[in-house]
């Protein structure tokens, strides 16, 4: 597998923390795969998928406290979102805010700078899920009440 693009992002590994949600980052796709881009500019959001290769890289145990706090329910790695993972590959659902040739630019890219990116995908209306079933806990650190 071969990444087919790079972030660049103020959100680093030793930098400041930002709200994911508030994060603008590009998406530098390779010159050779830029044709490959071609009417990406007409969907309002992305799928990306990305190798988490600065983060914590495998983990020493396969059950976590969501977020490292001891005050949620200890749970599999596979039912957290963290980067402590058998694979470290992250998946966003970003906003497309513009192309400029092969650069993406986009918001909520939860990747640091430099990460390699394996995929872009559009993300549609099939994607949009009704009705999810959330733990206990997911709901206590989103802060709300309801999915």
């Amino acid at each position: 597998m071969q990444s087919v693009a790079t972030v660049r992002s103020p959100f680093t590994k030793s930098g400041s923390r930002i709200p994911r949600r508030e994060i603008v980052a590009e998406i530098v796709v390779r010159e050779d795969l830029a044709a490959a881009l071609t009417g990406i500019e007409e969907w309002s959001h992305l799928f990306v998928l990305f190798w988490m290769d600065q983060g914590a890289g495998k983990p020493d145990r396969l059950t976590t406290h969501p977020r490292h706090r001891a005050d949620l329910p200890e749970v599999g790695v596979f039912s957290a979102r963290g980067s402590e993972r058998p694979n470290p590959i992250g998946l966003a659902v970003v906003e497309l805010l513009k192309r400029d040739k092969n650069v993406l630019t986009v918001k909520a890219l939860d990747a640091y700078d430099g990460t390699p990116v394996l995929d872009i995908k559009p993300y549609d209306h099939y994607d949009a899920i009704a009705g999810l079933r959330l733990p206990e806990w997911w709901m206590i650190i989103s802060g709300r009440q309801t999915p």
